[in-house]
């Protein structure tokens, strides 16, 4: 037995097995002293409070003779601390889990893997062009970054500072691991560092003042590399517009704010100034609005439009009609990606995981090879075109490919009849009547439709009507292309089921559909889309900060 000295609401020593107490069992212990409930006591060893968790007290490092401080709180006191540590465990949890799902989706979507979801996250520049940055490492990094402050703008926007700061603390991490002299050729790492800005002031914590400046002083480094001086570069790619007006308003505000703390009183007055010029700016007139709602455009979109177009309704015009084609052309790209990557999982894939490069496929169909047998020469050669080629012109190799891909498509098509059948005969029909119909009709829905008729003439068959729905014809894929995207071919084909379904057990599918979900949502203007009302509230108060320090002097 060892033993521990307790002071505080009750003084004493007891007598206990380290290796055996939690800490929870010593509170407990130390309310029945006190006379009340383990909710009320609070236990501090070596300056930290200790947790209801389950290691021993051994493995906490307390040892014998150790001395623990004992505090009474009132119960609700007691439950609100105790919520309080959930809710924190709860907060680290889940920004874990947002890092982690960022992590594995860059992955997968920047190495050239075949995608196990129905989409595929690809660079683009504002124009809408796939853009390739540096190398693989150089890609993961930009997109994880992308994700990251893509999810931590949502949290801006639900006034969750606290976590978004967290967030985007991993997006400047995942940046930083990007080449520099390519990182330097976009806008996102400075917007990234003012959002950090903002996120330290709407949390009003003074502790970050010296970092802000520090931060901001690179934020307008990186923007005017990007933007041009005075926007020059912006203002000719937009075509005159202004979208990046709330964006340096935003910055405007925050070195003001820095400035006005750092003592730095003149310096401040002119960037508040500035902002609030540009704030006044960005108010949208009701009568341009008016003019176009009353063409139909919507009053969200119309605002956008017209803070982007300085407030030009024949530019605003111009913009929407262009966000729409474009919005259109982006929903005809998605489709044809999506058909890609369901064309791309019927080939399997390579020894290294990933997808058959169509490109180099459509090549070695257009001088004449049969589509299917390219796909899997490309999938064998790990889509090395040459190689690809060698082994479709040698007679040899090109015989024992047809071999393989017969072999496969006979394995899945005997898997999807005997699914078909297990699947029929478990909704209670005979197997031998099951087999046969499977058997004549080859789709299931046909087969069930025969069940289903022979079950109406039959009065003995058993009656499923109740619990069957009879799937119209035409309404469900042929089970021979079915299992082609969900069965494992054999040998190296790696067929995406068994894969995905590992995937999907180690996967948190809840979390990567939230990143790619905030992606979805966004467009080549959501970091320059800033509803700016908190930034002319924030105005106005310095500059009545100012003002009341200029009448004290």
């Amino acid at each position: 037995m060892e033993k521990l000295k307790i002071a505080g609401a009750w003084s004493g020593v007891l007598e206990i097995e380290l290796q055996v107490w939690t800490v929870c069992m010593l509170r407990e212990e130390v309310a029945k002293r006190v006379n009340c409930g383990p909710e009320s006591i609070n236990l501090i060893w070596s300056g930290k409070r200790l947790k209801d968790d389950n290691p021993k007290l051994v493995e906490l490092g307390i040892k014998d003779n150790g001395k623990i401080l004992a505090t009474r709180v009132c119960s609700d006191q007691g439950k609100s601390l105790k919520e309080e540590f959930m809710a924190e465990e709860e907060r680290s949890t889940r920004l874990a889990r947002v890092k982690a799902a960022a992590i594995a989706l860059s992955k997968r979507h920047a190495d050239g893997s075949l995608p196990v979801e129905d989409f595929n996250i690809e660079l683009e520049d504002q124009s809408g062009q796939k853009v390739n940055l540096g190398s693989e490492t150089d890609q993961r990094a930009v997109m994880m970054g992308l994700m990251l402050h893509a999810n931590a703008k949502q949290l801006i926007k639900k006034e969750n500072y606290k976590d978004a700061l967290e967030v985007l603390s991993m997006g400047e991490e995942a940046f930083s691991l990007c080449n520099t002299k390519i990182i330097e050729l976009v806008d996102n790492v400075p917007i990234l560092q003012i959002d950090m800005v903002w996120c330290y002031f709407m949390l009003r914590d003074i502790r970050w003042l010296s970092e802000a400046g520090i931060r901001l002083a690179k934020a307008r480094e990186g923007i005017e590399r990007s933007h041009g001086k005075d926007a020059s570069r912006v203002r000719i790619l937009q075509n005159g517009r202004y979208p990046e007006l709330a964006l340096h308003l935003r910055l405007e505000l925050l070195e003001g704010v820095v400035s006005f703390h750092s003592g730095q009183i003149e310096k401040s007055k002119k960037l508040l100034t500035s902002a609030q010029a540009k704030y006044l700016q960005l108010q949208v007139p009701d009568d341009a609005l008016s003019f176009l709602l009353s063409m139909g455009y919507k009053e969200r979109n119309s605002k956008r439009a017209l803070r982007m177009s300085n407030q030009q309704i024949d530019l605003a015009i111009d913009f929407l009609d262009e966000e729409k084609a474009k919005k259109a052309k982006k929903r005809e790209e998605d489709i044809r990606r999506r058909n890609e990557i369901m064309e791309q999982k019927n080939y399997g894939v390579t020894p290294l995981k990933k997808a058959v490069d169509l490109s180099k496929l459509h090549m070695l169909v257009s001088i004449g090879f049969e589509k299917e047998l390219a796909a899997e020469a490309l999938r064998r050669s790990e889509n090395d075109d040459q190689k690809a080629l060698d082994d479709l012109t040698n007679p040899e190799t090109n015989s024992a490919m047809q071999l393989d891909i017969e072999s496969r498509k006979r394995k899945r098509q005997r898997q999807a009849t005997e699914s078909a059948i297990e699947e029929l005969t478990s909704m209670g029909f005979e197997r031998s009547e099951v087999v046969a119909a499977v058997q004549t009709f080859g789709i299931k829905e046909q087969a069930l439709n025969a069940l289903l008729g022979t079950a109406e003439s039959n009065p003995t068959a058993p009656n499923n009507n109740n619990n069957v729905n009879v799937i119209p014809s035409g309404s469900m894929p042929d089970h021979a292309s079915l299992s082609s995207l969900s069965e494992e071919g054999e040998g190296d084909a790696g067929g995406p089921s068994s894969a995905n379904k590992e995937d999907d057990e180690q996967r948190d599918l809840e979390m990567e559909d939230e990143l790619a979900d905030d992606l979805r949502n966004g467009d080549a203007f959501s970091d320059y889309d800033i509803e700016v009302t908190k930034e002319g509230e924030a105005i106005n108060e310095y500059l009545a900060l100012l003002a009341a320090s200029a009448q004290k002097k």
